[in-house]
């Protein structure tokens, strides 16, 4: 009678041990910024309202501000602002999958402008393209949302641009909002990778009830302000929520390198940051070179920034801001944080 043997048992290997994966994070790779030709300075608009350059220095640390060319397209500089940014972060335009522009000026009501900017970035027919209202606080909801749609895996390449032509809703017999606002484009490439922080989570927040206080209607096409209320809702809320972002992260304002707030007075960003806390070498202010660009401030701010020296790879941003409806967001970035890029 046959005896079968059976195999001798299979000794089981260890597993080689691997460095635990982190979650997939979206980070920020690449900057641009464009401004129109046009400089204004606060001499040229003294000249036919009842102001002085000291004036307007003290009340809102604005000196210049850039003004499209009537007729000038926005979405030209949009789209140059763009190209920069996919520039320096090694990407093609062909790689993106979304163009989110964050504005309140786009050239015409509809269409807006993200798809003519995709096209004249020559985007692919497949790249999706939308604009993004959220006034002033607009950029850093749009980074927001970009960040999601690269977590989620739903886009590997979003391209996030605020661009204004604020000029086009001032009324400019009105010494109150006239000096206050210019026009240009900033915008980043948001893709992903292993990352300790990336784009780390936002605080969002709104108040329908004092809508009344800063708005442009159908009608007049301006913008109208209630400057004190406005200024006073600003700080205490882009406190609070900046608070709630750092808080959120694990981090606290002595691990901020800066703090990148809506450029829409200097006191305003003055007011809010020796609240929380954070040293004049922490804050960025560049509403005295571009004033008040909704949206777009914050880029410029981000490009003037780079140019200066003073963002470095690596460096932790806490961002605010605060505009229409009210609206406002908070958020904390690991600047172009680089461990391992996703394709």
């Amino acid at each position: 009678m046959a005896v079968t043997v059976p195999p001798p048992a299979t000794r089981r290997q260890p597993a080689a041990r691997q460095r635990p994966r982190r979650t997939l994070r979206a980070g920020v790779f690449g900057l641009g910024a464009a401004l129109p030709e046009r400089v204004v300075t606060n001499d040229d608009l003294a000249d036919r309202l009842d102001t002085t350059d000291e004036w307007i220095v003290r009340r809102t640390g604005i000196r210049t501000r850039r003004w499209l060319a009537d007729g000038a397209p926005l979405a030209r500089l949009a789209a140059d602002a763009c190209a920069e940014a996919l520039a320096d972060a090694g990407r093609t335009p062909d790689e993106v999958d979304r163009v989110i522009v964050s504005t309140i000026t786009p050239d015409q009501i509809t269409p807006g402008l993200a798809p003519a900017v995709a096209g004249l970035l020559g985007c692919s027919p497949t790249t999706a393209a939308m604009d993004l209202n959220a006034a002033c606080a607009g950029f850093l909801t749009a980074l927001d949302e970009a960040a999601a749609l690269v977590e989620s895996g739903r886009a590997r390449v979003v391209l996030v641009c605020g661009a204004e032509a604020i000029s086009r809703l001032t009324d400019h017999d009105d010494r109150g909002t006239a000096v206050l606002f210019g026009d240009g484009a900033g915008a980043v490439v948001v893709s992903g990778g292993d990352l300790e922080l990336g784009i780390s989570t936002f605080v969002h927040g709104s108040d329908p009830t004092q809508a009344h206080t800063l708005y442009a209607d159908q009608g007049d096409r301006v913008l109208r302000m209630d400057g004190q209320t406005v200024y006073r809702h600003a700080v205490a809320r882009m406190i609070e929520s900046t608070n709630a972002a750092l808080a959120s992260a694990g981090l606290t304002v002595a691990d901020v390198d800066l703090f990148v707030a809506h450029q829409a007075n200097a006191r305003i960003i003055e007011s809010a940051s020796a609240q929380l806390g954070l040293t004049d070498e922490q804050v960025m202010i560049d509403v005295d070179r571009c004033a008040n660009t909704s949206s777009a401030t914050i880029p410029l701010a981000l490009h003037r920034a780079e140019a200066e020296g003073r963002l470095r790879p690596g460096a932790t941003i806490a961002f605010a801001a605060f505009g229409a409806g009210y609206v406002w967001t908070a958020g904390v970035v690991r600047w172009k944080e680089r461990v391992h890029v996703c394709a």
